[in-house]
């Protein structure tokens, strides 16, 4: 019986290892807007690859903190919570070193994105919130780089 116990007990304590792993890896955000239709919807579920900035190539989807507004953040990249977090899911248009999107000159006087750094557009330009309005986004708002759409 005790052999039993300790079995389970190892078993349980494996799981659930694995489960903080994979929680800190993968993570489920909400869409929430219709900026990056038609490639995705309100209600629309995504899976996101937790990355850096090294790992994300140019039109791929990421999903970023949203902003206050231009360059005003809510808190220090430091504390990176998921949940009540408002993200933005756009596209990355440009990364560090490549030239900045003609819609996006005006809004930065950079004709290259600097380190550190990228261009976000949503896929529906009519209403999205993105680098035509808020310029740069940094690296260090980033959450990641969606994987696939879960559910709608």
């Amino acid at each position: 019986m005790t052999a039993a116990l300790v079995t389970v007990g190892a078993v349980a304590v494996v799981v659930l290892a694995f489960l903080l792993w994979f929680r800190s890896w993968l993570v489920v955000v909400d869409v929430d807007g219709s900026s990056m239709e038609p490639t995705f919807h309100t209600g629309d579920r995504v899976l996101v690859r937790r990355t850096s900035l090294a790992r994300v190539g140019r039109g791929d989807v990421v999903v970023v903190e949203r902003p206050d507004g231009p360059g005003v953040w809510r808190r220090s990249p430091a504390g990176r919570r998921v949940a009540g977090q408002p993200w933005m899911i756009k596209r990355a248009a440009a990364l560090p070193g490549q030239p900045v999107p003609a819609e996006v000159i005006g809004v930065v006087t950079e004709t290259t994105v600097p380190e550190g750094h990228l261009v976000l557009l949503g896929d529906n330009i009519a209403s999205s919130y993105d680098s035509r309005s808020c310029g740069f986004f940094p690296s260090t708002r980033l959450l990641g780089v969606v994987v696939r759409r879960m559910s709608s």
